[in-house]
């Protein structure tokens, strides 16, 4: 039986990479049935420091004690046996195992599983949290919610009573997160401990007892939730007053640059994921896509991008039809793209940065001559990116997969902006990233409309969509619903229109 964890504390805990201080004397402590959020930008240290506690890498100075007594987490296996479960932001699910057989996966000393009994043991589970969710079903047929509740319920079946949950809402939908909210202040409430690894300040209010501000891997802050607020919050993360991104009032759009004409495409499922799709985006200007996510989003980034066959219909691109064009000549056609899956569509994360980012012009000049890569112009044009960017890495040699959520991102705006494209597409270009940086993306995003791209930004954020965008199009069930100017929507008629309704 797995000794509940009443008190954690991690005292000067220091942890180097190479170039890199990712932690530096970090003191944090938890009590159970305490919810603990560690706030702070990407690159501050934060998911570091809970591979530390979950056994992933081993401090280069410090400790962590249990219930007043030191131990020594030499792996995941040994936290689990402490009592500590971790929910990672990339899951780590069988996709062609159903649920069952996900939770169970590994526990087993022998090759004959008693599946029934190991079902009515992960149901008691599911039951008592409120855990909604079909045992018998495949992952693969979950949506990124279900399988979140997936990795909890494994967790809680190794008997862990401390949860670390990284990022857990940066691939959910505004509905799952609330959903998500509500399951883990009903843990707690159980006598559950949790620490919860965020930056978005709206769900650390929501949910946190208490908060510790991480920023360049020091602690520079740990408050009450209730004696703070989200703006004093926002200043302790990144080290200034925020001032949000919002587009000019003045409004002059040029000769219309990307064109869907009835445009029909099927899902991954055989059906119809966009059923007549029709939209127009001019040049200097930002027109913004909402829905909740999975009712075409993907598929419409995808057909304009060339990743998906479209099955009727016809799309214009810089005066030429690319309907049937293969994605290169797409690119060369003057379209940039900002993929929906940053890390496996977006790069290639065992590449360099520098390989990343002349990834869509390597093969030409003045970065190749003669199919001879020209190593210098590529260091110089990389270097010169990294820092107006404000890429953080150690060297531009660094694999892309090692770089933080937001730093990938910037790699890949960086490339695709740097190529001047007649229209940019980006799908979900903030999604898990903090406010820092989602700040200086939007602001880059407004940049390219005033150099007269036409930009195409896919969002499940409003706000982020109504600040920043020209005109908004709602997309329901593979269809739009509407098209708007900015200054006719709020957020009412906005979510109806989500929900399919007409007013």
């Amino acid at each position: 039986m797995v000794e509940k964890i009443q008190h954690l504390e991690m005292h000067g805990i220091t942890k180097r990479f190479p170039g890199v201080l990712s932690n530096n004397n970090v003191n944090i402590h938890l009590d159970a049935g305490e919810v603990l959020a560690i706030l702070g930008e990407n690159g501050a240290g934060k998911t570091t420091l809970m591979n530390i506690l979950y056994g992933l890498y081993q401090p280069d100075a410090g400790n962590i004690s249990l219930n007043g007594k030191k131990v020594k987490i030499n792996s995941p296996s040994e936290a689990i046996q402490l009592g500590i479960g971790m929910v990672h932001q990339h899951f780590m699910l069988v996709p062609t195992l159903t649920v069952c057989e996900n939770v169970i996966l590994g526990l087993s000393k022998t090759f004959l599983v008693d599946l029934k009994t190991a079902k009515k043991q992960v149901q008691e589970i599911t039951d008592k949290y409120g855990l909604a969710i079909n045992l018998d079903a495949y992952v693969w047929q979950l949506s990124v919610g279900e399988q979140q509740r997936v990795e909890i319920v494994k967790a809680l079946y190794r008997g862990a009573n401390l949860l670390i949950l990284d990022e857990p809402t940066a691939v959910l939908t505004p509905q799952e997160s609330n959903e998500l909210i509500l399951l883990l202040k009903n843990m707690s409430n159980q006598g559950n401990s949790i620490i919860l690894i965020s930056h978005k300040l709206n769900e650390v209010m929501a949910i946190s007892d208490r908060v510790t501000v991480l920023r360049d891997g020091e602690v520079c802050a740990d408050v009450n939730t209730l004696e703070t607020s989200q703006e004093a919050l926002a200043r302790l993360m990144v080290g200034r007053d925020m001032a949000p991104c919002r587009r000019d009032s003045e409004f002059f759009p040029g000769k219309p640059i990307l064109e869907l004409q009835d445009v029909f495409a099927k899902g991954d499922m055989g059906t119809d994921a966009l059923a007549g799709v029709s939209l127009t985006i001019r040049e200097g200007e930002i027109l913004g896509i909402a829905g909740v996510s999975g009712n075409g989003q993907k598929e419409l980034a995808e057909v304009i991008g060339g990743l998906r066959k479209v099955s009727k219909g016809k799309i214009v691109l810089n005066g030429k039809e690319s309907t049937k064009m293969a994605p290169a000549r797409i690119i060369e056609q003057g379209l940039g793209y900002i993929p929906e899956d940053r890390l496996h569509v977006g790069t290639i994360p065992s590449f360099s940065i520098w390989e990343n980012l002349i990834l869509k012009d390597h093969h030409q000049p003045p970065f190749a001559k003669r199919s001879l890569l020209q190593n210098r112009v590529i260091m110089s044009h990389s270097s010169s990116l990294v820092e107006k960017y404000g890429i953080k890495t150690p060297s531009l040699e660094t694999p892309t997969g090692r770089l933080s959520g937001g730093n990938i991102q910037r790699v890949i705006l960086a490339r695709e902006i740097t190529r001047n494209p007649v229209a940019l597409v980006a799908a979900y270009p903030t999604r898990g990233v903090d406010i820092g940086a989602t700040e200086y993306l939007h602001s880059k995003l407004l940049e390219a409309r005033r150099n007269g791209i036409g930009v195409l930004l896919i969002s499940e954020d409003l706000e982020e969509l109504t600040s920043i965008c020209d005109r908004i199009a709602v997309l329901y069930e593979g269809k739009i619903m509407k098209v708007m100017p900015v200054e006719e929507t709020d957020e009412r008629l906005l979510g109806l229109l989500m929900a399919g309704i007409v007013e």
